[in-house]
């Protein structure tokens, strides 16, 4: 009879220690979709905000020294049609994000962004370059006011995770100036 006992003991305790994974995994597969969905849905707004397809194009977020900067370019170098959505597009956001203007990415990410209320407001301590690429278009953000490089540098690290580039989240040297 205690073999019994012990084995019954066992059995629950097996079946609950299996019941607490199946219900662990059906909940890490429920934040996975959700934040799966999330992701999409940032996508959808973006390709909509933005007016070109964010599969066809790469994002990048870089921190430097100075501020950062941010390049998107077509993935396939003889899509001139992306390159030609994308270059108005960051000429676009230079000239809104230096009058102070972020509704764009306030849009994308369905939120205001890190970074985005300090750099509202110091707008004019911050410098933003539109600078055309081969492939697309590049900002470079900087500024001298460190309160408004470290709000450039939030809001940079958002783009990164949001985008999911894998770009670091780290300062590397200020970019070199194309001419």
């Amino acid at each position: 009879m205690n073999i019994s006992r012990n084995s019954l003991l066992v059995s629950c305790v097996l079946l609950l220690s299996l019941s607490a994974q199946a219900k662990a995994a059906r909940a890490q597969d429920a934040a996975s979709h959700d934040h799966d969905k999330a992701h999409c849905d940032m996508i959808a707004r973006g390709n909509k905000a933005m007016g070109f397809d964010a599969a066809k194009t790469t994002h990048h977020f870089t921190l430097s020294t100075a501020g950062g900067a941010i390049e998107v370019s077509a993935n396939d170098s003889a899509d001139s049609a992306s390159r030609d959505e994308i270059q108005p597009h960051l000429w676009h956001i230079a000239k809104k994000f230096k009058e102070g203007d972020f509704d764009i990415p306030m849009l994308v990410h369905d939120q205001v962004p890190p970074g985005v209320p300090v750099m509202t407001r110091l707008k004019d301590a911050i410098t933003y370059e539109y600078v055309a690429t081969e492939r697309g278009a590049r900002v470079e953000i900087s500024s001298a006011n460190p309160d408004a490089r470290s709000a450039i540098h939030d809001f940079l690290r958002f783009q990164i995770q949001e985008h999911q580039t894998g770009d670091p989240t780290v300062e590397i040297s200020a970019p070199q100036k194309s001419h």
